[in-house]
């Protein structure tokens, strides 16, 4: 796992290290990191041209001394000024000492070089940085984006809050941020996401000072550990039995969806109980059918109850028989409006609740998402003391304990019809196995982005190409090729 930091962690970090080193070590560690970056991306370094933004604060002293570094090695280097009386003044005089040119901003050439450049180095603002840019910063980021060069943020591209991701106006659109110390959450959430591009960690010593993390990035390898296969000594009962309460006679395909995806995440066994079950039936035989309540399906591990199910009073009395059971429980969809009206139920709870709602959904709740989706999710899994997977395209998950997962898998194909029954039955099978909740609907929206990704390879994707690519997407999450299976003639 890939652990966030925020910025109160990082400049809490940084005190005992600048203490106890010589002035601008650090600063020094970041510059070589950053022009190892920009230089590997460049490629060729003689006569490539680079523009360094450079604003007031540290950031703009690494993006100098990066400058320089790279003016050693032929690059053509100007470094273009937002406030030429308050640059760092050790980095300017290394970028002059190397060759490097320096311009004002408000200076007419300004702009035209920057849209001329092979790479833009972005330091005008650092991780303190808060609102919106100034219009001559602003003037700059535009003309980086319509520019063709490579654009590269120090640090946190300028204009994204680093903890939450919020951009207010107009910011830096990066292709590439490097990062030290530690990733900030704000370039994995929220708009900044979409603005920081390929995130590059640089080790500059922090590690052993920074406090344990509360927000997490899970990569391929640790979703992995909640994915292991079968035993020689496990059976159908030993990996996890996972209830599904989805779907309806009239609209039996939010049932089939989520039932399918529970079958190709587990190879364990799936119980139905609902009134889809003729179309579940149908689709996965599988799957053991019961047309009654949850009570008549048998034992189960785990449950997931809402998509498809409707709002009647039918449903809320489901919903009411699953939430009242001493199982983990997965709310989704129609059982979540049901939810938002009377949460009580969920109150009143000992055992694991998950609830995974989108943005519309969120707002039921009496809750804004607004721009710190990390800290909404956090708020309202306190509140309600459950688990809470807020979808989106980077999907938060919260504890009640405040542990917090920022999902880096996914496709904005995803956002069509039906993916998010396949998401629940991905991680109902995750819960029926023991996994601890926060932990289960993390690995289940890193799997559930993968399998996005691997189905919209061939275009645009429906939720049923989900469920038939799940077995491949967990086999290149475990790090397993794809096995061929051939046909030989006798």
């Amino acid at each position: 796992m890939i652990p966030l930091h925020t910025v109160g962690e990082i400049r809490a970090a940084e005190a005992p290290l600048l203490a106890s080193l010589p002035a601008g070590t650090l600063m020094q560690r970041a510059a070589i990191g950053l022009a190892t970056v920009c230089g590997g991306l460049l490629g060729r370094h003689y006569g490539r041209r680079v523009v360094v933004l450079v604003g007031t604060g540290n950031n703009g002293g690494d993006a100098l001394f990066a400058g320089a570094r790279l003016a050693g090695r032929g690059v053509r280097v100007t470094a273009v000024l937002l406030d030429p009386e308050r640059a760092h003044p050790a980095g300017l005089a290394a970028l002059r000492r190397a060759g490097g040119r320096v311009l004002a901003a408000g200076s007419p050439p300004a702009v035209r070089i920057v849209e001329r450049a092979d790479l833009v180095l972005d330091g005008m603002l650092g991780i303190g940085g808060r609102g919106g840019l100034r219009p001559d910063a602003a003037a700059l980021a535009e003309a980086a984006a319509i520019g063709s060069g490579i654009t590269v943020a120090v640090d946190v591209p300028s204009g994204i809050d680093a903890d939450t991701g919020e951009v207010e106006g107009t910011a830096f659109a990066a292709m590439h941020t490097v990062t030290f110390g530690a990733v900030k959450p704000g370039l994995l959430v929220g708009e900044g996401r979409g603005h920081a591009g390929q995130v590059h960690l640089i080790d500059i010593g922090l590690t052993p000072h920074l406090a344990p993390a509360s927000a997490f990035q899970l990569t391929d390898a640790a979703a992995a550990a909640a994915l292991e296969p079968p035993s020689p000594l496990d059976d159908k009962y030993s990996q996890g039995v996972v209830g599904i309460v989805a779907g309806s006679a009239v609209y039996p395909g939010a049932g089939v969806l989520c039932t399918g995806a529970a079958l190709r995440t587990r190879p364990g066994l799936v119980r139905y109980a609902g009134t889809a079950a003729d179309g579940v039936r149908a689709a996965w035989p599988e799957a053991i059918v019961t047309e009654g309540r949850p009570g008549d399906a048998g034992r189960v591990q785990a449950w997931v109850v809402g998509p498809g199910i409707g709002t009647d009073d039918g449903a809320r009395s489901v919903l009411a028989e699953v939430l009242a059971t001493d199982l983990p429980v997965l709310v989704d969809a129609d059982a979540l409006t049901l939810l938002a009206d009377d949460p009580a139920p969920v109150l009143d709870r000992t055992a694991p609740t998950v609830l995974t709602p989108h943005d519309r959904e969120f707002a039921r709740f009496g809750y804004e998402v607004g721009p710190d989706r990390v800290g909404a999710a956090r708020r309202l899994a306190a509140d309600l003391g459950a688990v809470v997977l807020l979808k989106g395209d980077a999907t938060v998950v919260a504890g009640a304990d405040g542990t917090a997962f920022v999902n880096a898998t996914g496709t904005p194909w995803l956002a069509t019809a039906g993916t998010g029954d396949v998401l629940a039955g991905i991680a109902g099978a995750l819960l029926a196995t023991g996994l601890p909740a926060a932990r289960a609907a993390a690995v289940a929206a890193h799997v559930h982005g993968r399998t996005g990704q691997l189905a919209a390879e061939g275009g645009p994707l429906l939720a049923g190409d989900l469920v038939r690519q799940l077995p491949a997407a967990v086999s290149r999450v475990r790090g397993v090729p794809a096995r061929r299976l051939e046909h030989s003639e006798p």
